[in-house]
């Protein structure tokens, strides 16, 4: 595609994409008008200004996706839709591509589908007509209705359940809203039959979150459908009254209360002189990033005297920043902090702990801060041996170059982990000469590995075969997707570092050229990663360096250490 000369045309093509689909991500619109994703990000921000699309997380929805235009539910949509968003955003981060999920037909819900711009595979049962057209736009996606009986409103369909059908589905989260909501009476419906029907939807969930913003709380209905003891999780915004958010804490359901910049996390029973932790995710668009910050939540629920603030670095140093002077001002006790650019992290951590504030460190090292990840080198060892193994065992030790997809900006800590996997991979085949090593730089994400993994074997020549090592998962599915596209999937072997959820699914693929990954086990970071936190805050000695265990995983494998993973 031709790169527009002007914004003004380029403003248009975007306008353009989106009269044919409901949302489009800021990667696709950088690689389809080859220009960088920072200035499709003020691209966006600008025609949002003029009303012309709505930003979101991620990338853009069309003006007219939530416009009332006589349609009774985005009409609906409108009221407290500041509020509705928020709450949105973070139901989004509960869910990765190859989920299967619960979504009613709610306003409050309708808002979660555009944040799903970047996520694949997904599997969505629902009983909101727009919902699922949102959704079903992405081919990926399988959309289930439920229920046989369309409502007036010509969005919400009611009826009778298939239980065996739900059951069979295994649905791992389920999330509903309500007209009414009050503690004793928990949600409720206007429609008995809409009632009936998400009382038996909700059932078939492994784990069920309302999402109740401030507005409901109080309002008259006709029928309950759940109790606060069905439910997990209410989650709501800053708004709600904070005698209402102490009641049910005290019925042993945690809550999240969101706002623009961060949201607040609460064990489920009320406690005094606890500690207020803030986490600095390195962005939510990151899966692995994702785990962490859902495992953090968890181990908070599981405590009686902490509270968690979470905000977003957006893989942005500048934000990371900002979000840094928002964690102080809120009078956080302790900073866990994960971001991607090491300079800023010092930063950071100097002024942080000019305040006395004590600092955690994510897998990127911060001066004066204590480090909690992996030990880089030994899990870049591994992942270069195995990876030498198979080179040798399928190629016969005969290959072309050795390709690095590396990310300089992270540090000379994470750049062990790119220098293990040399040395092991070395260890197998024998020393490699310079010329056969071809480094770039992957972005810290899939589109921009798979973009110059594209150009570099697009000149090369996609005949060679390329063994390749990875600074991080997102890279090495970038080089799967790279390899597809170009339909040279033979010439490369690939390896990972992370095992993060896309990867695993990707395992289970038996054509794939992954050979495996290091598993870092993001998902048991939050339990890890708050045991050191409240050591620390009971002043308590802790070394500098805490390092998480770590697996190699395989297609042989990948089943055995993460049975509940959903195949694509």
């Amino acid at each position: 595609m031709n790169k527009p000369t002007i914004v003004f045309e380029r403003h248009q093509k975007i306008l353009d994409f989106l009269k044919d689909r409901t949302s489009i991500s800021v990667t696709e619109l950088s690689e389809m008008l080859d220009v960088s994703e920072g200035t499709i990000r003020n691209d966006l921000q600008a025609l949002d200004a003029k009303g012309q699309l709505h930003r979101v997380r991620g990338g853009a929805v069309a003006p007219t996706q939530f416009a009332a235009h006589g349609n009774p539910i985005r009409a609906k949509a409108q009221i407290n839709a500041e509020q509705k968003q928020w709450i949105a955003q973070w139901a989004s981060g509960q869910i990765d591509s190859g989920d299967v999920i619960l979504l009613d037909a709610s306003t409050t819900v309708l808002y979660i589908a555009q944040f799903l711009v970047d996520r694949t595979n997904l599997t969505v049962v629902t009983n909101g007509l727009e919902v699922a057209r949102i959704l079903a736009a992405n081919p990926t996606n399988t959309v289930i209705l439920v229920g046989n009986i369309l409502q007036p409103d010509g969005n919400t369909i009611v009826g009778t359940a298939d239980q065996a059908m739900l059951q069979a589905l295994k649905i791992r989260t389920g999330f509903v809203s309500s007209v009414g909501f009050s503690i004793e009476m928990g949600l409720l419906e206007r429609d008995p039959q809409e009632a009936q029907l998400k009382q038996q939807v909700i059932s078939a969930c492994q784990k069920k979150i309302a999402l109740i913003d401030s507005s409901k709380v109080g309002k008259g209905a006709l029928t309950p459908f759940a109790t606060l003891n069905d439910i997990d999780h209410v989650v709501t915004d800053v708004n709600m009254a904070a005698d209402t958010i102490e009641a049910i804490r005290k019925t042993a359901t945690h809550v999240t209360i969101c706002s623009e910049q961060s949201v607040a996390t609460y064990a489920s029973y009320e406690s005094n002189g606890g500690h207020r932790i803030g986490f600095a995710n390195i962005s939510e668009k990151m899966p692995f990033g994702r785990d962490v910050r859902r495992g953090l939540e968890l181990a908070v629920q599981e405590t009686t005297n902490l509270e968690l603030i979470v905000a977003d670095n957006q893989l942005n140093p500048d934000i990371a920043l900002t979000v840094a002077d928002n964690l102080v001002d809120q009078q956080i006790d302790l900073l866990i902090e994960y971001q991607i650019d090491e300079n800023v992290g010092n930063l950071i951590a100097n002024k942080v702990n000019a305040l006395g504030i004590p600092i955690i460190s994510v897998d990127i090292p911060m001066v004066g801060a204590t480090f909690f990840g992996v030990d880089n080198y030994k899990v870049g060892l591994v992942a270069g041996q195995v990876l030498g193994e198979v080179v040798a065992t399928e190629w016969g030790n005969h290959f072309d170059f050795l390709v690095v997809l590396e990310h300089p900006r992270a540090g000379n800590l994470p750049a062990m982990r790119i220098q293990g996997q040399i040395d092991g991979f070395q260890q197998i085949v024998g020393q490699i000469p310079r010329q056969q090593i071809i480094r770039l730089d992957s972005g810290n994400t899939s589109q921009v590995s798979e973009r110059e993994m594209i150009s570099m074997m697009q000149q090369i020549g996609t005949e060679k075969r390329f063994a390749i090592i990875c600074f991080n998962d997102d890279a090495a599915i970038g080089a799967v997707d790279a390899a597809r596209q170009l339909a040279c999937e033979d010439n490369v072997l690939i390896v990972g570092q992370g095992g993060d959820r896309r990867l695993r699914i990707e395992l289970q693929n038996p054509a794939t050229r992954l050979v495996g990954s290091t598993a870092f086990r993001p998902e048991s970071y939050g339990e890890k990663l708050l045991e050191l936190a409240q050591k620390i805050l009971a002043g308590e000695s802790v070394p500098p360096a805490v390092y998480m265990e770590h697996v190699f995983i395989n297609p042989d494998n990948v089943e055995q250490y993460y049975p509940g993973d959903v195949k694509s």
